[in-house]
């Protein structure tokens, strides 16, 4: 839902590829790859699983479904958990953190529209 911030650990059991990787790129070099578990994402960043089940009722964090339905977590969205901390940290409940996260992807959406049309007309 919101885009991250960089990072992130983990191993896998048997390396997997990804469908569109070149055959050196593994799927955990895949920021986006839903690869950690719950108990994973929990061990790093010292949370509870009720504070990652919170994030993703309230549609700020919302993890990928394995086949049996368990949350699978991105290094991408650990990274967003842990910008989440941070802003809970300074005070922010989750409804505030929401409305950050909403404002800072409008902000990088308009600053994209800002480099694009800068780019367009410096060629035109």
């Amino acid at each position: 839902m919101f885009e991250p911030v960089p990072g992130g650990v983990g191993v896998l059991a048997e390396p997997t590829r990804t469908l569109d990787a070149s055959p050196s790129r593994l799927v955990f070099d895949d920021a986006h790859a839903a690869i950690y578990t719950m108990g994973q994402v929990c061990g790093m960043l010292s949370v509870q699983p009720a504070f990652l089940r919170r994030l993703d009722a309230e549609q700020i964090v919302s993890p990928a479904r394995s086949d049996g339905r368990h949350r699978r977590y991105s290094r991408q969205q650990i990274l967003d958990v842990e910008h989440v901390l941070r802003l809970t940290g300074e005070g922010l409940t989750l409804a505030g953190v929401r409305r950050v996260l909403l404002l800072e992807a409008q902000v990088r959406e308009l600053e994209r529209q800002v480099a694009a049309h800068t780019t367009s007309h410096r060629k035109g």
